[in-house]
């Protein structure tokens, strides 16, 4: 019973050499991930709208200091947000418009749902 019931074998090859390895789903995966946790996706909106401070997202987003720094190591860590230095303050920044844009675009798709 471990038959193809829709596709040959040769399409069954076809199919499983044109999926991504182990290692890209595994990044994929991870980089979902960060969209999965209200603090990070409300932290990358805010970004997306201007540069900012550890001290300033806490008081915008309403959330202590400790957390949003926890959350934007996870960040960075993923390479969603980079930082320049102004003095002893961190400022930080959306690494690429395209998290902005994928963010968008999933709001999009829920608000036709």
């Amino acid at each position: 019973m471990n038959k193809l019931l829709r596709i040959s074998e040769r399409n069954k090859f076809e199919v499983q050499d044109l999926l991504p390895s182990d290692d890209c789903t595994n990044k994929l995966a991870m980089f979902f991930q960060n969209f999965s946790d209200q603090t990070r996706i409300k932290i990358l909106s805010a970004l997306a709208i201007k540069d900012l401070c550890v001290n300033d997202l806490s008081k915008i987003l309403d959330i202590n200091q400790t957390t949003i720094s926890h959350q934007l190591k996870t960040l960075k860590d993923q390479d969603l947000v980079d930082y320049r230095r102004e003095g002893k303050i961190l400022i930080y920044r959306l690494k690429s418009s395209n998290v902005n844009e994928m963010m968008m675009y999933a709001v999009k798709g829920l608000v036709v749902m």
